[in-house]
């Protein structure tokens, strides 16, 4: 195993992949699990035996709501209102992240929820300082 002060830094890997449009996650090579976002080892098994993998990009939204008034970051600020989610990537990991394609009312809110699963696929949000990780969902 190589040394862990001489492995290349997981998040900077992750964000450079994602501004290029592939999302990454921590393949484990003992347990054969996936840690999404990527990480330095296993986070089921505790295992520093990981490399990375793309994504397919494809999840199914589970729940979605609304963001925090003010948003949470200054990022965000200029996309607020925005809806925020928890997807299973069709990988397996679940993931929370911004949902595009809905407005954050309460209409459109409760038509997404009486729509039950819905298909999305994930986007990069090119913000000022980096890329964000969203996905958009089927309309």
């Amino acid at each position: 195993m190589q040394d862990l002060a001489e492995r290349p830094s997981v998040i900077r890997a992750y964000y450079e992949s994602l501004a290029a449009g592939t999302v990454l996650a921590s393949a484990c090579k003992s347990c054969g699990r996936l840690s999404f976002p990527p990480t330095g080892c296993c986070e089921h098994c505790g295992s520093w035996d990981v490399e990375t993998r793309p994504l397919s990009g494809r999840a199914t939204l589970l729940y979605a709501s609304h963001n925090i008034t003010p948003a949470c970051h200054p990022r965000f600020a200029a996309i607020a209102p925005y809806v925020y989610g928890h997807l299973r990537l069709e990988e397996g990991p679940v993931v929370q992240a911004i949902v595009l394609g809905v407005q954050a009312t309460p209409q459109d809110l409760q038509r997404l929820f009486d729509r039950g699963p819905v298909p999305a696929r994930a986007e990069v949000m090119r913000m000022e300082d980096l890329p964000v990780l969203a996905f958009r969902i089927s309309s």
